[in-house]
């Protein structure tokens, strides 16, 4: 068993290496932009595509199990709903007891799983590769320094900053901007469909 298992873990380390190797000749001619230019690409190409990936991967289970708390969560409304409040509350308690709360715990850990594989997981692959691609030996090698760059620190010292620490950085800063330009995008749709409505009211 020792021995398959050694087998195993000496193919992942030889596939590993290999996929490092042909990211690092994808990358190289972005090189002359510097490391810190090169990460924070990489890692707007790593959200874009998580971003694409999870709206478009899917699983039937997912879907099926989607459908299904949908249609549990709606009975319970109606039955929240009915003129008799106490009849109500009995009969939504009972549809939790008896589905709306598996049918949800089951809902949200296969949505779990579904954001793990489509967004953290390619987020910690190209972590791990950045870590091992821009470490302070590569770096030195490849840019004649052992960091990213430096920001002002305290004491007038100048703070250096290593790749995986402006990864992290470039990471929070593409969501933000993601999130801020998604919110221009939906504020200038909204405006333009509540100026439609105005000109209609003038209409014949």
């Amino acid at each position: 068993m020792d021995e398959f298992l050694d087998i195993v873990w000496l193919k992942i380390v030889a596939v590993s290496q290999a996929v490092v190797n042909v990211m690092d000749v994808i990358v190289s001619p972005l090189h002359v932009l510097g490391p810190g230019m090169v990460i924070f690409m990489l890692v707007l190409l790593t959200v874009v595509f998580t971003k694409f990936f999870k709206r478009s991967y899917t699983t039937k289970r997912y879907e099926a199990l989607k459908k299904e708390f949908n249609h549990w969560a709606e009975i319970r409304k109606q039955a929240m709903e009915i003129e008799n409040r106490e009849k109500g509350k009995r009969l939504a308690k009972n549809i939790d007891q008896a589905k709306l709360n598996k049918v949800y715990y089951d809902y949200f850990f296969e949505g779990l799983l579904k954001n793990v594989l489509t967004t953290i997981l390619p987020i910690l692959l190209m972590a791990a590769y950045i870590n091992e691609a821009y470490n302070p030996g590569r770096l030195s090698g490849l840019f004649g320094r052992s960091y990213v760059f430096k920001i002002p620190g305290f004491g007038g010292q100048p703070t250096p900053v290593g790749a995986l620490v402006w990864f992290v950085l470039s990471l929070i800063l593409v969501h933000t901007l993601w999130a801020v330009i998604k919110k221009m995008f939906k504020k200038k749709n909204n405006s333009g469909v509540d100026g439609n409505s105005n000109i209609e009211k003038f209409g014949p």
